[in-house]
């Protein structure tokens, strides 16, 4: 999920929060496998007019949210629109109840938990909403029939908690059919905040399909998060877990696109058990997630076998170490809808700017890159046909994704200053270190078809115009 426009702001304190779960347990009653296609949509606040500003704040945004991932804090097919917001996320429409209700949640492949705004008495600090009416985007569990607070024996509280958590069933033996105790209270740490609340047991509904007992999170209280969030990554409460997934695709606009009703397509496909590849696509196998004690987030990933990085068909020569993740979680590349701009780490960013700096001969505009936190950046005022280098990532089995050149630069100042954006530490913030050392972020995917292959353990894509 990425952060907002604005920075974070320190997170409520326990005892709010608590309070806050107490106001909602009051209002909360306890008691087909065809592809469906869903649009990629959006809904956040405009974009700041100053372009440089604008980039400052993705560029902020990205590093945030590749700290996160790097150093994750978490308490353990049909077709929607997708649409791309100016904060530098992809959403999309989800129905919840019953009646449905419906709400944009960002599409993120970095995380695993579902869930959305909730009851009249939700309260988020420092966030930012779609419409003037909020309540459009918060769910109101005392209008659906089928809503229930899932249970604290129910094996699905451990998706959330850990397989230890019945053990803090106190109120009821484990195996007792009268259990009534909730599964505890979830809080989730993203990169730019946080958000809490209690799970439910709701009805999702898709186009021509229903999914009762679909588990959710009901949060009441959050910080710095623009929308609720459908966790599309590997862990038992994504939705591609609870849905059975074998595969599920998306093609992403490009970011001029951002802030407008244009929207791509997002295939969840539950039927998909043949081996055979889809015409057109490159594939790659997915890496083997590193299991790290503490980092359960890395379990969730989708790691990827990066084998080179070409700048104007130069190999740069990239150490070994980095693109394979240690036991220590320390190291390869990881694919994130939810990062905006493409993140490398130090050592590997150095070597990939160097090699640019070598072939674009044109003066660095180092005044832009201290406003927009991008580098390198460069001043190609007068050139009567400026070009730079081209960009490919080659990966393991052969596929290669050769980026066009409005994938990994952005032209300012009346197209007189071109800069990389790919983003690395201690360019705009401090420096971290620990978990994947590249983050293949949404930038660098626009105007992409990319499928995630589930049952067959790989990720394919082709370049092709996503309007």
């Amino acid at each position: 999920m990425p952060p907002p426009l604005s920075s974070p702001v320190p997170s409520p304190s326990l005892p709010c929060f608590l309070s806050l779960l107490s106001l909602f347990f009051s209002l909360v009653s306890s008691s087909p496998n065809s592809p469906i296609t869903l649009l990629l949509s959006a809904s956040n606040p405009s974009p700041p007019p100053d372009p440089y500003r604008n980039l400052r704040h993705l560029v902020s945004a990205s590093l945030i949210r590749a700290r996160h991932l790097k150093n994750p804090k978490t308490t353990p097919t049909s077709t929607t629109p997708l649409f791309t917001h100016s904060y530098g996320a992809y959403s999309i429409p989800l129905s919840f109840g019953t009646p449905p209700q419906t709400l944009p949640l960002i599409m993120d492949t970095g995380s695993d938990l579902v869930w959305f705004p909730c009851t009249h008495r939700y309260v988020c600090r420092n966030c930012s909403f779609s419409t003037s009416n909020p309540s459009s985007n918060i769910f109101i569990p005392k209008s659906s029939s089928s809503s229930k607070v899932l249970g604290c024996v129910n094996p699905k509280c451990g998706w959330i908690h850990g397989s230890k958590v019945q053990s803090r069933c106190r109120d009821c033996e484990p195996t007792s059919p009268n259990c009534t105790q909730i599964c505890p209270p979830y809080l989730i740490f993203y990169g730019s905040g946080i958000t809490g609340g209690i799970m439910l047991s709701e009805t999702l509904d898709l186009p021509g399909k229903g999914v009762p007992d679909f588990i959710v999170g009901c949060s009441v209280l959050s910080t710095s998060q623009p929308a609720g969030i459908s966790g599309f990554g590997r862990g038992p409460p994504s939705l591609p877990s609870q849905l059975g997934l074998k595969k599920f695709s998306y093609c992403l606009l490009s970011r001029r696109y951002d802030d407008t009703t244009e929207s791509s397509s997002l295939v969840l496909d539950g039927e998909s058990d043949s081996g055979e590849k889809t015409a057109g696509l490159s594939y790659t196998p997915f890496g083997q997630n590193p299991k790290v004690a503490g980092k359960h987030a890395f379990s969730v990933y989708y790691y990827l076998g990066l084998r080179h990085i070409t700048v104007g068909g130069k190999h740069v020569k990239i150490p070994y170490k980095y693109l394979i993740p240690g036991a220590d979680g320390d190291g390869g590349t990881i694919i994130d809808s939810g990062t905006t701009f493409t993140y490398m780490k130090g050592e590997i960013f150095e070597l990939v700017a160097a090699e640019f700096e070598k072939q674009v001969q044109s003066k660095r505009a180092t005044e832009v890159e201290g406003i927009t936190g991008l580098r390198p950046c460069f001043n190609i005022s007068g050139l009567n046909t400026p070009s730079f280098p081209e960009l490919t990532l080659k990966f393991r089995g052969g596929a290669e994704m050769e980026l066009p050149l409005a994938n990994y630069v952005a032209f300012l100042g009346g197209d007189d200053v071109v800069c990389l954006t790919i983003v690395t530490d201690g360019v705009a913030g401090k420096e971290f270190s620990g978990g994947p050392a590249i983050i293949l972020g949404n930038f660098q995917q626009q105007n992409f078809y990319v499928e995630y292959d589930l049952r067959n353990e790989r990720l394919g894509f082709r370049q092709q115009s996503c309007k």
